[in-house]
């Protein structure tokens, strides 16, 4: 312990005779913050702004843009409620059963994060394409897959998959069993306990992993533009509709949806964040 003690006390000295060292790590870390991040999130912004507020407004309000902005949010909220979902109950098997195969399956999970976007819309195209087999019998049931509602909603399904069962799998590995074995000691039925014991603690979890997959799903747009077909009005989405602006060069209205998802992917952040630390301090409270 006092040779700890002693280190510490040297490390903190040095310091103190050499600020240069502390202000010129913290200036290293700030600069490549300042131009990695908040110059391009400025530039958008003032691109997107330098018109007015009015110009703004109409640009992000036009028929296309909005049904584009209206579709982005609905399928990221059905893909967030889907997620949710399957992820806790992902997480929950992966911790509480052992089973051949599961550190396989554990692996796969992660598998979202290292594919490119653009493979996995081709991987869904090749599934559940017009041509394939998949694909046509959904097509002689009258369902349309590809190029349609569905096909996103599959998209962001596969690419946000890992972020609630990640979010959830730590909180329940950090659980103790003691509550639940006195209550089924009591008599409570796996059902009851996992509600009434299980969900309230790992509850914070899920909606920090829900946030997170909304924010993802509404900035994704590598397996969109494969799948989507990019119909204006009906399959087109936000950050598809972006891409097309600056196609278009009207780098003016493309600033402005992109500042208007911006926005909304921060303002997410900033709440999970938020209950990150409100957690944090909770625990520390204990």
């Amino acid at each position: 312990m006092s040779s700890s003690v002693a280190r510490l006390e040297n490390r903190v000295s040095c310091e103190v005779g050499r600020p240069w060292g502390r202000w010129g790590l913290r200036g290293t870390a700030m600069a490549y913050l300042v131009i990695m991040i908040a110059l391009p999130v400025a530039a958008v912004v003032h691109a997107g702004l330098e018109e007015g507020l009015l110009r703004f407004w109409g640009a992000v309000t036009e028929p296309v843009a909005l049904a584009a902005l209206r579709l982005t949010l609905v399928t990221a909220a059905v893909t967030t409620l889907i997620n949710s979902v399957m992820g806790t109950l992902a997480a929950y098997v992966l911790v509480r059963y052992d089973f051949p195969g599961r550190q396989i399956l554990n692996a796969l999970i992660d598998l979202p994060f290292a594919i490119p976007t653009l493979v996995t819309g081709v991987m869904l195209v090749v599934l559940y394409g017009p041509q394939s087999m998949a694909g046509s019998w959904f097509a002689a049931q009258g369902v349309e897959i590809v190029f349609a509602k569905p096909g996103i909603v599959l998209a962001l399904l596969m690419v946000t998959y890992p972020f609630v069962v990640r979010s959830v799998q730590p909180v329940l590995l950090a659980l103790e069993l003691d509550q639940e074995e006195a209550a089924y000691t009591l008599g409570a039925s796996s059902w009851t306990t996992f509600w009434k014991v299980l969900f309230p603690a790992i509850f914070p979890a899920i909606v920090t992993g829900a946030l997170l997959t909304f924010a993802r799903a509404i900035g994704e747009f590598g397996s969109i533009v494969v799948v989507s077909g990019n119909i204006p009005g009906r399959t087109l989405t936000g950050p598809v509709h972006v891409f097309g602006l600056i196609e278009s060069h009207n780098t003016m209205a493309a600033s402005a949806m992109s500042v208007l998802l911006l926005s909304i992917s921060f303002l997410l952040v900033l709440v999970v964040d938020w209950r990150q630390r409100r957690k944090e301090s909770r625990d520390a409270n204990r």
